[in-house]
């Protein structure tokens, strides 16, 4: 059965106007910078009106709930919202909760897989990458997602996706390879790091004014309040929506084309 993902990656999307708020109830909140206020699992948000929507979508920020805009379901939630139906009001409220982060996992994978596809320097793999989509689309159409091995799915689909940046940033010097590296609050205005593998850095508060991060591999890269005004992170890969939106840029910063820019830059 083919897979559903495609290079628009729609359904891959989060549409809050068509869940019933799960990630507002499902999750916990601790009051912090991000948030507001505590909040435990389980629990609706103040926020919540009685339609499960959002009543301060529009003022998270300024309202103190900046963790909110920073949080990516990948289209989890209206999915469960989806398959409840008519009949979400009679389900389980802790079977959904429960499912939300299984298939936030999944279809974040999903979200990878289908970027890997689009790379014509991964023609090679193509078949195995197409195979681990269906694979892994079929794991999120499970009825209990509770049973699906999420670590093994990501340790399946890692060795695909270390491949795809292999392949697609080429061979680079070793000053490239930056994964995992300590790089909070570092000065990196106008650094080359282009075709960088920054996997897992952080990034936490850095100035990267000016920086070069084209196809730049970002995968899990901590970007939270890193300094993006006027970068270039064309082609830069696997960077989620949720990177972007933790960090700080303008008008000119240079996204990849399935990114929207931030309404906070």
């Amino acid at each position: 059965m083919p897979t559903r993902i495609s290079t628009a990656r729609t359904e891959l999307r989060a549409d809050c106007s068509s869940c019933y708020g799960l990630c507002c109830v499902a999750l916990t909140f601790s009051r912090s910078a991000d948030f507001a206020i505590d909040k435990p699992a389980g629990s609706p948000c103040p926020n919540l009106d009685d339609g499960f929507r959002c009543s301060i979508h529009r003022d998270l920020r300024p309202k103190g709930f900046q963790g909110c805009t920073v949080y990516d379901c990948f289209g989890a939630g209206q999915e469960i919202t989806r398959r409840a139906g008519a009949s979400w009001r009679e389900q389980s409220g802790q079977q959904m909760f429960a499912a939300l982060p299984v298939l936030r996992q999944l279809h974040e994978l999903l979200w990878y897989l289908a970027e890997a596809l689009e790379h014509k320097a991964t023609r090679s793999i193509h078949a195995d990458l197409r195979a681990a989509a269906d694979r892994v689309e079929t794991a999120a159409r499970t009825p209990d997602l509770a049973t699906v091995d999420v670590p093994a799915e990501r340790a399946a689909v890692n060795e695909l996706l270390l491949a795809t940046s292999s392949l697609v940033r080429g061979n680079q010097p070793k000053k490239k390879d930056r994964r995992g590296a300590d790089l909070i609050g570092k000065r990196l205005r106008g650094a080359d790091l282009a075709n960088a593998n920054l996997r897992g850095a952080y990034l936490i508060a850095a100035d990267l004014t000016n920086a070069n991060l084209c196809q730049a591999d970002l995968i899990g890269a901590d970007l939270r309040d890193a300094d993006l005004t006027n970068a270039d992170l064309t082609g830069a890969l696997f960077l989620t929506q949720s990177q972007v939106n933790a960090a700080h840029g303008n008008h000119t910063t240079k996204l990849p084309a399935a990114l929207t820019r931030p309404s906070h830059w």
